[in-house]
Formats: C-alpha cells, sequence, structure tokens
C-alpha cells in the first residue's frame, strides 16, 4: 500500500484553475475540476468572490479555494497591475505545475504571471475572445485601439502555451490571424464547456400556453433589447403568452439598469424573475428558450442547459450561438441586432407549441451526443497532459445510455488515497 501511494504522489501535479467569477468554477466547471481531481492530482480554483457557498461545493469534492481580487469590467490600468501581482504571488506560494485560465483577464494576467514565474506548463480555456474582438467594437476609433493591446497582451500571455481551447471556428481563425500563439497545433476545438445531461434531466414542455425564457447576465449585447421589442409585438397577438427574463444584474459598461428593467415590469411585457443558482426549474417552466446575443459567445452555456432539459432555442447566426443549432430541426437562426428577425422566429412557434417540443427532443438528443461534458473534459484532461490512467474516471451514465456514475464512492476513494492534499503545507 505504501509503494502504490508512492506512486500515486509521484504521478500527482499541481493545477491552479483561475477564474473571474467564483460561482462560474461550480457552474460551470465543477465537474472538470472533479475530473482533475479523480486523475490523482491536487487541484486549487481561484476567483475574485469569497463565496461561501462556492467554497463549500469545492470543498466536497477535494478543490480548494483561493481568492484573487479582479475586476471584472474595469478597464483601470492600476487595478489590473494589481490583479497580475496578486495572481502571481499566488503562483510563487503554491507552485503549480499546470495552470488552466479561462476568459479573458484571467487568461491575460494569470497567463503572463505563470509565464513570467516559470509555470512549466499554461492551458488556455478561451471560452470567447470578448467584446473587444467583435465587429460593433471594431467600428471605433477607441475600439480598434483596444483590440491593438488586447492582441498584445493575449501574445505576452499565450506564448509557449501548451494547449489553447476554442469553442468555435471565429475564434479559431481569429487567435490565428492575429498571431496569438506561434504553434497553431496547440490550438484545439472543443464542443464549449458541455453540460451535464443527468443533471440537467429532460423535462418534457408544457402545453398551457407559450412561454419564452431568456438567461442571460443583463447587459446589451446579449440582445435584451431585442427580445424585449420582439415580446411587444407578440403580446399583440397572443395577450396570454409569457416572456420571462432571468439573470443577474451586471458591472460591465453595457450593462441594464434596473430603472429600465422594472419600466418594463410596469409595462406588462416582460416577466423578470430575479436570479437563481439552479435555472432547472425555470427551464421545466418554459417551451422556447431565447438568447438573441451578439455578444463574442463561445458557445453559451445557458443553450446548453436549454437543450439538455429538452427546449427548442431560438438564438443568432453568429460563431459560438449558431453551433448549437440545426436550423428548423432544433431551432431557428435569426439576424443579430434584428428584433423583426427574432419576433419572425418566435411567432411560429408560438403558435405551435407541438412543433416546439419535438424540436425540444432534438435539442435534448444533440445535448447527449455533441455537448455531454464528460467526453469534453476527457478530451480536456487528454490535451492537458493530466491523465491518469490508473485514476480516469469512467464515463458518467444516466439518460443518455453511459454508465452510471457512483459519485459519493469517488470521494469515498479520494478520501481513502489522500487525495485531498492542501497546497498551504
Amino acid at each position: 500500500m505504501d509503494r502504490l501511494l508512492w506512486r500515486q504522489q509521484e504521478r500527482s501535479q499541481r493545477i491552479l484553475v483561475l477564474s473571474s467569477y467564483s460561482r462560474s468554477l461550480t457552474n460551470f466547471r465543477l465537474e472538470l475540476l472533479k475530473s482533475m481531481v479523480r486523475a490523482g492530482h491536487v487541484v486549487v480554483a481561484a476567483g475574485p468572490e469569497d463565496d461561501p457557498d462556492v467554497k463549500s461545493d469545492l470543498s466536497k469534492i477535494g478543490v480548494e479555494f483561493a481568492r484573487i481580487p479582479m475586476a471584472r469590467a474595469s478597464l483601470s490600468p492600476v487595478r489590473d497591475i494589481a490583479t497580475f501581482f496578486q495572481i502571481r504571488r499566488l503562483i510563487k506560494k503554491i507552485r503549480p505545475d499546470v495552470v488552466v485560465p479561462y476568459t479573458m483577464k484571467p487568461i491575460v494576467y494569470g497567463g503572463i504571471a505563470a509565464r513570467s514565474a516559470g509555470v512549466p506548463r499554461r492551458c488556455f480555456l478561451v471560452t470567447g475572445l470578448g467584446h473587444v474582438f467583435s465587429d460593433a467594437s471594431l467600428r471605433t476609433l477607441k475600439g480598434r485601439w483596444i483590440k491593438r493591446l488586447c492582441v498584445w497582451l493575449y501574445r505576452l500571455a499565450m506564448a509557449g502555451a501548451k494547449a489553447v481551447f476554442v469553442y468555435n471556428d471565429a475564434d479559431r481563425s481569429d487567435i490565428i490571424e492575429n498571431s496569438l500563439v506561434h504553434d497553431v497545433s496547440v490550438i484545439h476545438r472543443v464542443a464549449g464547456s458541455g453540460v451535464d445531461v443527468d443533471h440537467y434531466a429532460f423535462a418534457p414542455a408544457p402545453f398551457e400556453k407559450p412561454v419564452f425564457l431568456m438567461v442571460t447576465r443583463l447587459i446589451k449585447d446579449k440582445g435584451v433589447f431585442e427580445y424585449v421589442e420582439a415580446a411587444r409585438r407578440l403580446k399583440q397577438h397572443l395577450p396570454n403568452a409569457e416572456f420571462q427574463l432571468l439573470g443577474p444584474f451586471d458591472p460591465n459598461p453595457g450593462a441594464i439598469s434596473r430603472l429600465q428593467v422594472q419600466e418594463w415590469i410596469e409595462e406588462g411585457v416582460v416577466d423578470y424573475l430575479g436570479e437563481t443558482n439552479d435555472v432547472r426549474p425555470f427551464l421545466a417552466k418554459c417551451n422556447i428558450f431565447v438568447l438573441p446575443s451578439y455578444y463574442r459567445e463561445g458557445i453559451p452555456r445557458s443553450i446548453l442547459e436549454a437543450m439538455a432539459v429538452g427546449r427548442a432555442i431560438i438564438t443568432t447566426d453568429l460563431p459560438g450561438c449558431r453551433d448549437t443549432i440545426e436550423p428548423g430541426e432544433n431551432g431557428y437562426l435569426v439576424m443579430p441586432r434584428s428584433a423583426d428577425s427574432l419576433f419572425s422566429a418566435m411567432s411560429p412557434l408560438a403558435d405551435r407549441l407541438r412543433l416546439a417540443a419535438e424540436m425540444g427532443r432534438r435539442s435534448r438528443e444533440l445535448a447527449c451526443t455533441r455537448f455531454d461534458v464528460h467526453s469534453i473534459n476527457e478530451t480536456l484532461i487528454d490535451r492537458m497532459g493530466l491523465s491518469n490512467h490508473d485514476h480516469a474516471s469512467r464515463k458518467a451514465a444516466g439518460a443518455c445510455g453511459r454508465e452510471a456514475r457512483q459519485a459519493d464512492a469517488i470521494n469515498q476513494q479520494l478520501d481513502a488515497t489522500g487525495r485531498v492534499i492542501s497546497w498551504r503545507g
């Protein structure tokens, strides 16, 4: 037994995962973090908010949380420099073998800090290159200068990367065209962050009346105004139709104000549902999911969750969003920034809820076959060089016909073999 434990410790690596929003670690990366721990590694996950629920959930799977101050929406050089040094201090303290940042600021400042600290492997999850790479941003002189700065920072961060994961072809093309990496062979496309199709189980769509749901951070580029305008028009023809909006207010400069949302509520055009840690009950009560985003998306997680539950999808014909749709099969694609196009797609489904239900079943099939989180994580772990086959997790089973996971048994095994190791010592 002692020899076995020594061999396990020899193969284990220290991994630091960097986020710009602490709750995303449990909302979007929990299964990936579990996979890393099950492969026998010591994992630290870092984020800016000292969220006790996040810390508790991470602790349960053997992952330690570290706080790094970071202002997601700030353009202040002073704050960003402070973020860089905070990350570098954390790296020096825990001495990771691998750093895995995702979203723009963790990639830029975490990548540069890890490189300067001599971390041997840096693996980047490009969940979307950000608004600065969108067509709208490049229309202004300020936007073009910001993009030049970001390109330079991305190059510094990604130089010598072990792996760069992208969610769509547009991001891959931009990385190559802007020479963000020297060796294009390190770029790997995966089908987004994936979705746990067991957790987001299929739920039959209701047929009593059309209920549209949009789940998003409340910023303009997500297409909220277009959604409200389309709802306003459709409400004239179908007064009993419901148009729901779910998601948090955001510090982004393009954020929608509470006053604006209150005006929509008083007008009776939308129902604002606030924000939640569990979107499943809301998805179960709707029959059509809408995300008319023209933000520079990777692959929107909210769409994947709606697909897994079995909902028809309406979204924009833009990179990331379009990757989730087989037009006419599981939903419709609409023109960005066009309330007219959105209205034209919402109207036929509002009148034909049986069709919406059929599209929802196709969405569920696609979620299981194309966007299953366990298959995606297996690819990530392998490309990062973190696969320890003796510890590799079995594929999850469930509604899609895979073998059933035994989460409690796995956690007990982790405890038994001493894999929950504190980096502080």
